[in-house]
């Protein structure tokens, strides 16, 4: 008998093949405001740990770029999967909004939401998954700059940058080796970022504060 290779068959095939290639710990769904700095970041943490593609998905929200869009499109993503790019509906266990504070209107709007979504969704296996909100003030690469500086009041996104590449010459948006770039230096930090979530909060703008070290410890544990 002819093997029936319709699309439809072969779709079944790739999402059959994807599943068996799924290690046993927990499937993650990040995305994240911009298109290519902070995807290629945990592209490469993901890389680095070897942690299975089929567990973490990493995307850019395809909504915009505001923070509010940023948490529908996750919450979309995950509702409904994306068949184009073969990926399931409900697949996670962890769903992570990743934007930034800047001078967004909607950003305490998208935080509000985000925690609205925590532990009221249930995924294929019919569990409630966790659904965070990873906020950066101003920007992300206020944690970048972590890993070389104690950062203990506000700075505007540029003066961000300007500080940073004192350390990174060479860094633009849409890099694609932050995390090797910087590796050396993440437990400081980690350090640093907890300090700055033990003194303010996502809500304390415009003081500095960022979420990134939750996710990127949560990917590092992981891979061990």
């Amino acid at each position: 008998m002819a093997r029936d290779n319709s699309p439809k068959v072969r779709n079944k095939r790739q999402l059959e093949r994807k599943r068996a290639t799924r290690a046993s710990y927990d499937r993650i769904l990040i995305v994240s405001e911009g298109s290519k700095t902070e995807p290629n970041y945990f592209k490469e943490i993901r890389s680095a740990y070897r942690l299975q593609t089929a567990n973490i998905e990493v995307r850019s929200s395809e909504l915009g770029t505001a923070p509010i869009q940023v948490v529908q499109y996750a919450h979309s993503l995950f509702e409904n999967g994306d068949p184009h790019k073969r990926l399931q509906k409900r697949a996670f266990e962890y769903v992570y909004a990743v934007f930034d504070r800047d001078a967004h209107d909607s950003y305490n709007q998208a935080l509000s939401l985000a925690n609205a979504l925590n532990g009221k969704l249930k995924n294929d296996n019919n569990q409630l998954i966790t659904f965070t909100a990873i906020p950066s003030i101003p920007c992300f690469e206020l944690w970048l700059l972590l890993h070389y500086q104690e950062i203990k009041s506000p700075l505007h996104r540029k003066d961000v940058i300007l500080r940073l590449k004192k350390y990174l010459p060479t860094y633009e948006k849409g890099t694609s080796s932050a995390f090797a770039n910087t590796k050396q230096n993440l437990e400081l930090a980690i350090s640093r970022a907890q300090m700055l979530a033990s003194k303010f909060t996502a809500y304390s703008y415009p003081e500095p504060f960022t979420d990134i070290h939750v996710l990127v410890q949560q990917l590092m544990t992981l891979g061990k």
